[in-house]
Parts: structure tokens; sequence; C-alpha cells
């Protein structure tokens, strides 16, 4: 499985962390988690006190900034100029930054080219974000695509939050991905889009267990291939 690239793309919701996590593990290759780049950068750009407005400034901040993710999949560190951030990434204010800045083009490219560095020197890895088979890795050897209807995504994402004691209603969370959705997909660089040869994979009434199953079967059939 050395050298093998996978690529795990889809909207918010869809389950790409959990089961690029399980894949990693399973596969015993390095998880990238390219959303915890962007939320890295993100959480910079506050404490910077730079303005999401100021692209020019925030572009600045992630060409500066030094993001390192080591451990296992099920407990990867971030680390932000040598500071463990692994918690301070996931809070709403962080995430909701980490939705604008990522539509920036020039932190788009910085972050793509790192997350090429880092693929490449680890030789066999898992990523997952929005861009990882059409553009960080196009010639990756799987490329999944997992998808949801929106309710559904909503629904995982409020559960998440009601353990976190998070105070939202269904509502709320299920406007913020229709807006994350909009904002994904109608950027003008790096769009969510289904890459080419991606196996898509709608897991609206699936479960963990059975996606992550259908994912290995394609795997292990593209490694028998080799």
């Amino acid at each position: 499985m050395s050298k093998m690239i996978i690529a795990i793309d889809g909207p918010s919701g869809a389950g790409k962390s959990t089961l690029g996590r399980m894949l990693a593990r399973e596969l015993g290759l390095l998880y990238i988690d390219t959303g915890a780049m962007y939320r890295a950068v993100a959480l910079a750009v506050v404490e910077s006190r730079v303005s999401e407005g100021e692209a020019a400034a925030v572009s600045d901040v992630a060409r500066r900034v030094v993001i390192h993710l080591e451990g296992d999949p099920d407990s990867l560190k971030v680390l932000l100029d040598g500071r463990d951030v692994s918690e301070a990434i996931r809070t709403e204010r962080i995430s909701g930054m980490a939705s604008v800045v990522s539509a920036i083009p020039e932190v788009r490219r910085e972050l793509v080219r790192r997350q090429r560095e880092m693929g490449k020197s680890a030789g066999g890895v898992v990523l997952d974000g929005r861009d990882i088979g059409t553009v960080v890795f196009p010639a990756a050897a799987v490329k999944f695509f997992l998808t949801a209807v929106p309710e559904e995504r909503a629904k995982r994402r409020y559960d998440e939050e009601r353990e976190k004691e998070l105070e939202h209603t269904f509502a709320e969370t299920l406007a913020d991905i229709n807006t994350r959705d909009q904002r994904d997909s109608t950027r003008a660089d790096s769009p969510l889009a289904i890459a080419e040869n991606a196996v898509v994979i709608d897991t609206t009434e699936l479960s963990i267990e059975e996606v992550f199953g259908r994912m290995m079967d394609v795997i292990q059939e593209r490694r028998g291939r080799e």
C-alpha cells in the first residue's frame, strides 16, 4: 500500500474526516486533514486581528505560518507555529472563519502546495477535503466523492453540536450547511466538484461501517490491478 494516494472529497457533513481516519488506520497510511489546515490559518488570521475581507493580508498570514500535523489518525495533533491548536481550531468562530478564508485563491494555492509536499514525502497518504481529487492530487490512485442530502448532513452536525452543548437549532445548522455548500460550489478557485474517475457514494442511508466497507472494496480492487 506504500505510495498509494487516496483522495476523499465531498460537502460538509458527508463523513469525509471520519472515514479518512478509518481508512488511514486500516491501511497504515498517513492521514492529512486538509480542513484542519484551513482552520489553523483561520485561527492565525483571528489572532493576527486581520479582517477576513483583506485578502492580501489573509494570504500573507497563510504564507507565513508553520502548520504541522503529527500523530496517528485517531489522535492527530495540529501544530501552529509549534503550538498545539487541535482544540482551539474546533470552535464555532474558527469553523466559520475557515469557510471564508478557504475561498481566497491565494490561500488555497499556498495550502495546496503544502498538501502536495506532505503527500509526496509520505509516500502513501489519505487526504480529505473539497478539492483533493480535482486539484491537489488529480492523479490519485483512488478518488472518492462522499455526499448526502443536506438534511441528513445537517442532522449529523446538529447531533455533534448537541454533544458539545452548543445551543443551535436544527434550522440554524441546516442553514449553515446550505451556506457552506453554496460557497464551496461557486467559489472561483477550486470549487467543490466531482473529480474525473471518482467513486461517488451517497451516505444518506448508509452507516459509517457500510460506507467504509464499500470504500475498502474499491481500494482492494485497485490494488489487485497493480
